[in-house]
């Protein structure tokens, strides 16, 4: 059976392929979340794992590949194996008229794995990984510091991480799936998102309407 990470199925869009604005349901969400997990899984042990057909499982894994939904397939390597057992959370403040120049020197620094602009009282948070704290302090007070765009800087060593996901899927999703059906003028009905809701009280009121009937 095929890996679907390998060469042939990557995550890159083949020729011609554009976004085709797919609808998710819940098994491409099912899909999804195997996936995280289970990168290398075959064709053949998704469709068992979703419930679903191998011919079905293929179909909308092309389709997640085709529209964007899964953009890439890639290896997580444990830092602390390679040497870098530090990571360090570096909160930034930018001159605001020299962003560009921040973005272009960041993106020279192997150290950093993440960052993103942030609301709050730094405007950036960079995420890095060093061999060790003086690895950190040298970053900071050396690279960062020499960056004119860099107003001020503050450190937070991560002592543990408790959590890391390759990505996260929500927890309530919204899908294509079509709500059940209401009656139009059905009484005592009413419709809240895909919940179809009778009150306790009419609902009590027609059954005893329909006993004094059939006495």
């Amino acid at each position: 059976m095929e890996d679907l990470s390998s060469p042939g199925s990557s995550g890159e869009r083949s020729s011609g392929r554009i976004g085709i604005g797919l609808a998710l349901d819940s098994v491409h969400f099912r899909i999804l979340g195997v996936l995280r997990s289970q990168g290398r899984i075959s064709v053949a042990a998704l469709a068992e794992r979703v419930g679903i057909s191998r011919a079905n499982a293929y179909t909308r894994f092309e389709a997640l590949r085709a529209d964007g939904v899964i953009s890439g397939f890639s290896a997580r390597v444990d830092p602390s194996r390679i040497g870098l057992d530090i990571c360090a959370l570096v909160f930034v403040t930018v001159r605001q008229d020299l962003w560009k120049q921040f973005r272009a020197k960041l993106a020279t620094m192997p150290e950093v794995e993440y960052c993103a602009i942030t609301t709050g009282q730094h405007d950036a948070m960079i995420q890095i990984r060093v061999p060790d704290v003086s690895a950190v302090h040298r970053l900071v007070t050396e690279q960062l510091a020499s960056i004119p765009a860099v107003r001020a800087t503050e450190t937070v060593i991560i002592l543990d991480e408790v959590l890391r996901r390759p990505y996260v899927l929500p927890t309530a999703p919204r899908t294509s799936e079509p709500a059940p059906a209401t009656a139009p003028g059905a009484s005592g009905a009413g419709q809240f998102g895909m919940t179809r809701f009778i009150p306790a009280a009419e609902g009590r009121a027609d059954l005893q309407r329909a006993a004094e009937g059939e006495d």
